[in-house]
């Protein structure tokens, strides 16, 4: 009924790297998110997508949080929106930066009622043939007539799940797999159901990923595994294989994680592993 994500099929999403490429070749992501409570979590995907591999990635989240969130790192790009929440205004500024994308994360920290700004991101976005990663305040019911049949992966866990499409998340892992399959067969999209295992289906194929640790409760892991699916969508996977991929790494980099600190890990613990668990699969022609 469903395939098991393993080493396998991650080597066969994680492609090889050309010796002659150069700067924006190897993914551009886009981040979109933040408010004054949660100016980490773009952050946090962001720089999981560049550890993952992509060359460059931007955020755009609300000016009074923007300088804060540079000081956390010179490695990203930040572009201030005058709005504390993702109004239309707001998205109209984060439109110029379309052109400059691969794929998007869109939803990380952002304040609520920003559904207005979301819809003229994420439509312009589908538009262009952008991958797509919806999560946090991205997911909400309304959302799901202006995605279908795009590139987009939806990440809720099983409380966004029900605010989304309106259903309870069975407890038992086939009847979750079916739920999933069905759900996304329906508004054909890409959805990855996060839990204790993770399903993923695209409405054909169904997927589940066994990798992960109960150290990942820590608040942030969901903002970097939007990080890592929208890097693998920059790179040229298809959503499904992004999605189900991307679970397995960030998995894979909470056990480290976890190997390391025990039960005590943070957010920020998984993007420093990600380099370890992506090391092996590397490869250039």
């Amino acid at each position: 009924m469903f395939k098991e994500v393993d080493e396998e099929f991650v080597r066969d999403v994680v492609k090889p790297r050309s010796r002659r490429s150069h700067k924006g070749e190897n993914g551009v992501v886009l981040v979109v998110g933040g408010s004054w409570l949660y100016h980490g979590a773009p952050f946090l995907a962001a720089m999981a997508a560049l550890r993952t591999g992509v060359d460059l990635a931007y955020i755009a989240a609300p000016e009074k949080v923007a300088t804060a969130i540079r000081s956390l790192s010179p490695n990203l790009i930040v572009l201030p929106l005058t709005d504390m929440k993702l109004t239309r205004g707001a998205a109209r500024r984060v439109l110029k930066l379309l052109p400059e994308a691969d794929s998007l994360v869109i939803g990380p920290g952002l304040a609520s009622g920003s559904e207005p700004g979301i819809e003229v991101v994420v439509e312009e976005a589908a538009a262009q043939g952008k991958g797509v990663v919806l999560d946090a305040t991205a997911l909400y019911p309304g959302i799901l007539a202006k995605v279908r049949g795009r590139r987009v992966v939806l990440t809720p866990h099983a409380g966004e799940y029900r605010r989304v499409f309106g259903r309870q998340v069975p407890e038992e892992l086939e009847l979750r797999a079916s739920e999933v399959r069905d759900r996304a067969q329906g508004e054909k999209i890409t959805i990855l159901l996060k839990g204790w295992v993770d399903v993923i289906s695209d409405g054909v194929d169904v997927a589940v990923n066994r990798t992960g640790t109960p150290a990942m409760t820590v608040g942030g892991t969901g903002d970097i595994l939007a990080g890592v699916v929208a890097a693998l969508l920059a790179k040229g996977a298809d959503p499904f294989k992004a999605a189900a991929a991307g679970a397995w790494i960030n998995g894979k980099a909470g056990e480290k994680a976890a190997e390391r600190h025990g039960l005590h890990i943070l957010a920020t613990d998984l993007i420093d592993m990600l380099p370890e668990v992506l090391k092996p699969f590397d490869r250039v022609e």
